[in-house]
This record gives C-alpha cells, sequence and structure tokens, in this order.
C-alpha cells in the first residue's frame, strides 16, 4: 500500500526515512544531503498529519555516528512546515513532545541508533517486542516507512512497527521500487548494466542473476569488480597468486560466469596506473601483479560510453574507478555524462556513484538516482528486502480497513 490508499489529515504518524549523509571527519558537516531531500515529497503529502520521523545516522563506534540535530537542520530548509528536532527517543520528553504534536508539525527524533536494540537483526515477530515498539506503538495510527536504503535491514523501527500498525509506503519507496521494476521487468532493449565499486561480494549475484533471467543483454565492468573477471582470462598472474582464499572463490566464479555467459560480460580493455602520481594508461594485455590500478582506460570509457549512449535502459552502480583521486575520476565522470546524454532509460545507483551524479548537476537529466546502494544490489540480486517483506505483510493485515 502507498500514501494513496489511506487518509493521513489528523492522523499520528510514524515517518521512518533513511537519511544516512556522509559527514566531514572533522567538522562533522553533512556533505551531501541529497537523502534528506529525497524525503520531501513524502512530507509534503503527509502535511495534515502528526509526523514523527524517525531515522539513523552511522552506527555506534563509528567517527560519524551523531545525533540527528544537523539533519534536522537541514529538513528545516527545505520543508516549508514547522520542524522540531528532540534529542531523545522513548524517554518521557520524546513522548510528552508526540503528544503535543498538531497538524502539519514534525518531530524529528535522535538517531535511532542509540537504542542498543535498533542495531540488532532480528525475525519480525521478535522486533514487535523490542522497547522501541512497545514504548512508542501506541501513540501512533499509521506507519509511512520511506527508508528504500535500509530496506534489506530487519530492524525494529524499519520492520517492527509494521507487525503491530498499519504500515504503507512513502514516495520515495513508491519511486524506487517503480524505476526497479521498469528494469527487472520490462527493460527496453539493449540493457545494459555497469557495475563498479570496490565490494565484489556485492556483484556477483547481480551479474549472476540479471545474465540467468536475460534481464541484461550485457553487463560491463570496473572498480575492483572487473578484477577477478580478468584473472579469470589468465591476466594478473601475479596478483591471483597473491589472492587469499575469499579472492580465488572470487576468480573461480567469475570463471564460471564467463564460461557460460561470456559474450554478455564486457572488460576493460585498457586500464589506468599510478605511476609516481602521474596517470598512466596500460593494455590489459600487459598487466602482470600491478596493484595501482585506479581507473579504466581512455579506449575502454569510450566502448562503455557508446553502448549506454545506444541503450534503451542504463543500470549503473559502483565508481569505475578511484574517483576520489584527481585524474582517476575521468572514466566514473565520462559514464554519468554518457547517461545524461542517452536516449534510453537511466538508472544511478546510490552511494558513491549518486553523489557524483549530484556533484555534477547530472540528477535531473538521469531517468532515476536512487537512494539505497546496498538495497539496490540485493534486490538485483534477487534477494529478499525485509521491509518489502512487512509491507505486504501489512497489505494482507490491514489492508481492508484502512484503503479507501
Amino acid at each position: 500500500m502507498t500514501l494513496d490508499d489511506v487518509k493521513v489529515e489528523g492522523k499520528r504518524v510514524f515517518l521512518r526515512v533513511d537519511i544516512n549523509s556522509p559527514l566531514d571527519p572533522s567538522t562533522r558537516r553533512i556533505l551531501d544531503d541529497s537523502r534528506i531531500r529525497a524525503v520531501v515529497e513524502t512530507l509534503r503529502d503527509l502535511k495534515g498529519a502528526r509526523v514523527v520521523l524517525g531515522a539513523h545516522q552511522s552506527r555506534p563506534g563509528s567517527y560519524d555516528f551523531t545525533s540527528l540535530e544537523p539533519h534536522t537542520r537541514v529538513l528545516q530548509m527545505y520543508h516549508g512546515g514547522k520542524v522540531t528536532f528532540i534529542d531523545d527517543i522513548i524517554g518521557p520528553r520524546a513522548r510528552r513532545a508526540i503528544e503535543a504534536l498538531k497538524p502539519g508539525e514534525v518531530l524529528v527524533l535522535d538517531n535511532l541508533r542509540m537504542l542498543p536494540e535498533e542495531n540488532k537483526s532480528m525475525p519480525p515477530e521478535e522486533l514487535a517486542k523490542t522497547e522501541l515498539v512497545r514504548t512508542l506503538a501506541p501513540y501512533f495510527d499509521l506507519v509511512v516507512n520511506d527508508a528504500f536504503a535500509a530496506g534489506h535491514r530487519s530492524q525494529p523501527s524499519l520492520v517492527g512497527f509494521g507487525e503491530v500498525l498499519p504500515m504503507v509506503a512513502g514516495r520515495l519507496m513508491e519511486k524506487e521500487l517503480n524505476a526497479l521494476n521498469r528494469v527487472l521487468e520490462r527493460p527496453s532493449r539493449p540493457c545494459i548494466f555497469v557495475l563498479g565499486g570496490a565490494k565484489v561480494e556485492d556483484r556477483l549475484p547481480v551479474i549472476r542473476r540479471v545474465l540467468r533471467d536475460g534481464i541484461a543483454d550485457k553487463v560491463l565492468l570496473g572498480g575492483l569488480v572487473q578484477d577477478p573477471f580478468q584473472m579469470a582470462t589468465g591476466r594478473m598472474s601475479k596478483r591471483f597468486e597473491s589472492l587469499d582464499e575469499k579472492g580465488r572463490a572470487h576468480v573461480k566464479e567469475a570463471a564460471e560466469l564467463l564460461e557460460r555467459y561470456g559474450e554478455h560480460i564486457e572488460l576493460p580493455v585498457d586500464l589506468a596506473l599510478d605511476v609516481r602520481g602521474e596517470r598512466v594508461e596500460v593494455s590489459v594485455e600487459k598487466l602482470t601483479g600491478e596493484t595501482n590500478i585506479y581507473d579504466v582506460g581512455l579506449n575502454t570509457i569510450a566502448r562503455f560510453c557508446h553502448y549506454v549512449k545506444t541503450a534503451g535502459t542504463v543500470v549503473a552502480e559502483g565508481p569505475l574507478g578511484m574517483f576520489e583521486r584527481r585524474g582517476f575520476d575521468i572514466g566514473t565522470k565520462e559514464l554519468l555524462r554518457a547517461m545524461a546524454e542517452a536516449k534510453g532509460f537511466t538508472l544511478v545507483g546510490g552511494g558513491h556513484l549518486g553523489s557524483m551524479a549530484s556533484m555534477l548537476d547530472l540528477e535531473s537529466r538521469m531517468g532515476h538516482v536512487s537512494t539505497g546502494g546496498g538495497a539496490m544490489l540485493t534486490l538485483l540480486a534477487g534477494e529478499t528486502m525485509p521491509v518489502i517483506e512487512a509491507l505486504e505483510r501489512a497489505k494482507k493485515k490491514y489492508g481492508a480497513i484502512i484503503t479507501r
């Protein structure tokens, strides 16, 4: 169910969002507010409700594990209604503030992960028994879940409330799922996937799924994801010798994928090395044990951009190189520029690639820029999403009661 299925005027609503944002290590200033901006549309549609907003920032032990007060200040800039922050979650002050809310007002609770139970993954029936859910659920009529980027997690605020209260998808969640459904169920052809980044284990299941199910016509690889595939072809031999057991397992899986789907997998033909601080291009045929590979080469960029510009659908997740380093951001930037010029539907993954699209002012020229990296990969790999399952259960349990 979505906001179109419910009346929210005067209702007490718990709105779960994911506004987890990158912070400057020295000043704790928010560096990219795109996730905060992304929830404004949902807030606009909840203008007649009493809204309590729950979210998290990082996790305990990390430098960026902070209060949500800075996030509230950013939200106040983008949202026209009254938005206030309280440095409490389930204590008496938070409960009194919730009771005092008037229609049109938004109360932002503090970082939910300050509660130890919010950092644990549990089955839905256990989540419903947590202190957070038992304490706050009586104050709400409805849950609106807009936290797509955390949709692959099973935690109290994400899933637990939906076990005891009606829960619907917010506008951002709705947009994210519609964009992914468009790719997975009815992609315009040819459908091209461009996968980069550093976490090989997260991308291998995606490659297998989209090729096995005929979703992708071509998968283009960059970043560290291309390394095991290059090794599987016999390149980077010295690098292969130094791999641990996990790395060798990745190469074995890459070899199996190449054997079965090789004609649909496109590897870089050249790469950019860091040689004493300078960008030096080299053919992949000449690679042996280099560890200073920081980008795809210019010939590869040209090939990849051609595929992108002539595609009916393009899905890109993860940078093609170490885009944080000057001179080695060319592949990632040119990929995004090609996507901005493409006539087909374009979907950009969250995280680093989404941030780069924002920095280049290309967001508005993409079909959809996701707010989720891990969540998007989970869905693309065909794995279950606890939050989506919770929304489905809520429809079965409460649909007949709350829909118009």
